[in-house]
């Protein structure tokens, strides 16, 4: 499996290109909280069995690889927009802007961007774009971990402060007990509004 995953950046090795940054995001289809990106560059020799897709993995496997990746990787970096710039300027752009962001505070300039599913403009690095690059790119799915992780922690910590709403559960997803909640307590203060148009509040 992982040799599979490996196929870009081997390509990219073999053409002399050195520091590849895997970028990916979480939470573009929530109701509430950021859209979260992470930027990662895996060393040539990075051998961690069971980096995949995010989503494909139990919490317990995302939380371990979590740290093993941070520990591991050359460099790794996270960007976010909250619910405001999401519905400022949509959430094509907002994830853009995550990505950007990450990108930009990594603390080793990428020679290439391995990206999933866009095209990052106005940055001056080589990129590719892979759709479903987080089944695709070992390094693509390690910042997909580094994304929800790091995403999943906040909205833990959000229900805290805005209850009500099932958020450490749901993530802002919407789900039963989102949505009752909203009808229950209205909005908060992390909620999209250009995602929640069609329910008139």
């Amino acid at each position: 499996m992982l040799q599979e995953m490996l196929v870009y950046e081997r390509e990219l090795y073999g053409q002399g290109v050195r520091a590849i940054a895997g970028i990916d995001e979480v939470g573009r289809g929530p109701l509430a909280g950021p859209v979260v990106a992470a930027a990662v560059i895996l060393p040539e020799d990075f051998d961690l069995p069971g980096v995949n897709d995010s989503k494909k993995m139990s919490e317990k496997r995302r939380e371990e690889l979590f740290v093993k990746i941070k520990e591991r990787a050359v460099a790794w970096a996270i960007g976010m927009a909250d619910c405001r710039t999401i519905d400022e300027i949509n959430i094509l752009q907002a994830t853009k802007l995550a990505m950007a962001e990450a990108v930009g505070s990594l603390s080793v300039r990428p020679d290439h961007l391995l990206i999933d599913a866009v095209k990052l403009e106005g940055i001056d690095i080589p990129q590719t774009s892979i759709i479903k690059g987080d089944e695709k790119s070992v390094s693509v799915a390690a910042a997909s971990i580094l994304a929800k992780v790091t995403r999943d922690h906040m909205m833990v910590e959000y229900a805290k402060e805005f209850p009500g709403y099932a958020f450490e559960k749901n993530k802002g997803y919407g789900t039963k007990a989102h949505y009752e909640g909203i009808e229950k307590q209205g909005i908060c203060p992390i909620h999209r509004k250009t995602f929640l148009k069609k329910l008139d509040i």
